[in-house]
């Protein structure tokens, strides 16, 4: 029984669409005209020539032309406008590269200088210090000596005050009125 909904199914729309097309070739349809002689197609033909005219005679076409070469012309400006930033913006980029540069050399320059200011300033104080400390070597030598001088001064005249005393006492020991009387004559014979 299934097998017969099946056949009756499957042969019911295939009889249905051959009745379908039979009936559709059997019809024929009228192409619509305009006031009795002209298709649809040619009136829309027809009237779009009839607008492409109107326009072309009313002068659209300078019109857009004369739009879209105004935007080229706009467009041209923004063009050259940009050359001329970037040729500014590469300027400016040249020129503060350059100041870089020139200031590491200088950085480099300044930073060389302090090292010779440093390596003279060195050298000056090793000079001055060998120079100092000669001079305070001569200042203690001089002060040595003067005091060596000073002492050997001092021992001098405590001799010779030791040694007069001495003198005086041997000469007051030995010698009495009448033995002065005689180195005296002689002395004065001498003369």
């Amino acid at each position: 029984m299934a097998e017969n909904t099946a056949a009756e199914t499957g042969a019911a729309p295939a009889a249905h669409e051959a009745d379908a097309a039979q009936a559709h070739v059997a019809v024929e349809h009228a192409e619509p005209e305009l006031l009795g002689f002209a298709p649809p197609v040619a009136v829309v033909s027809a009237s779009m020539l009839v607008l492409i005219l109107i326009m072309v005679w009313k002068g659209v076409p300078k019109l857009i032309s004369g739009g879209l070469d105004s935007s080229i012309a706009q467009i041209k400006a923004h063009l050259e406008e940009a050359k001329t930033l970037r040729a500014e913006a590469e300027a400016l980029r040249k020129e503060y590269a350059d100041k870089i540069a020139n200031a590491e050399k200088d950085a480099a320059a300044m930073l060389e200088h302090a090292h010779h200011e440093a390596e003279a300033i060195v050298a000056k104080a090793e000079a001055d210090t060998t120079e100092l400390i000669a001079r305070r070597h001569k200042m203690v030598e001089e002060k040595i000596s003067a005091l060596e001088l000073a002492t050997i001064n001092d021992l001098r005249r405590k001799a010779a005050a030791a040694a007069a005393l001495a003198a005086g006492d041997l000469i007051k020991a030995n010698h009495s009125a009448d033995a002065d009387k005689a180195l005296v004559d002689k002395a004065i014979a001498g003369i």
